[in-house]
């Protein structure tokens, strides 16, 4: 009786002892799987959470450079020639003017125009008066009466000195006659009427002179 009884005793203390072990490893088994659980739906959290990558911006082109040609131009100033005492005048140094003697001339009297040049440079020059260089020139409306370098007594050239300030003076007197090309032969003589005297060359700029034939 009491050995059975020690048997059964120690048979279920065998039992126990297994029946624990096999808690324990049991409960080892759930850390293990709870624990493995937890750290793959951690994992799969934080990708989910892991927000995307942003999408690459295109590449913004490159501004080209901008290229700015300057055009440079290069003036040569040539310098005035010094001129010296005795030189041809410059035209822009000379005053020229005419003036005609009356404003109407009765029968049988001839026009006279008075010349003058003054020089206003700072120099002496030379400048040429003679009828071939300072023509007067009598016209009626388009019709070309009278030249006085077509009818110059004597040379056409005439050079003089003129000093600053110092004018000269000359006069042109003109005998009332047509000249045409030239002053030979027999020339017409002219109607009364009203009839303009300009001078030649344009350069000096000298206001025309209106006078009238009787």
């Amino acid at each position: 009786m009491g050995s059975d009884t020690g048997r059964e005793g120690g048979g279920s203390g065998i039992d126990q002892y297994w029946r624990r072990r096999a808690a324990a490893l049991a409960g080892v088994v759930v850390v293990v799987g709870v624990l493995g659980w937890a750290c793959s739906s951690g994992g799969a959290e934080t990708e989910r959470e892991r927000p995307s990558a942003a999408p690459s911006q295109p590449a913004v082109p490159t501004a080209m450079p901008t290229v700015t040609v300057t055009a440079t131009t290069k003036v040569t100033m040539t310098p005035k020639a010094v001129r010296k005492d005795g030189d041809t005048c410059d035209p822009e140094d000379v005053v020229v003017t005419m003036a005609v003697s009356r404003e109407t001339y009765a029968a049988g009297d001839r026009p006279r125009f008075r010349l003058t040049a003054v020089n206003t440079g700072a120099r002496t020059c030379r400048l040429d008066v003679g009828p071939g260089a300072l023509d007067v020139r009598i016209t009626s409306g388009p019709d070309r009466v009278w030249s006085s370098s077509a009818c110059a007594r004597g040379p056409a050239s005439s050079v003089r000195e003129l000093r600053r300030g110092v004018p000269y003076v000359g006069t042109v007197s003109w005998d009332r006659r047509r000249s045409g090309d030239d002053c030979d032969g027999e020339r017409a003589t002219a109607r009364p009427g009203t009839y303009v005297a300009t001078l030649k060359p344009d350069v000096y700029k000298v206001p025309k002179q209106v006078f009238r034939l009787r």
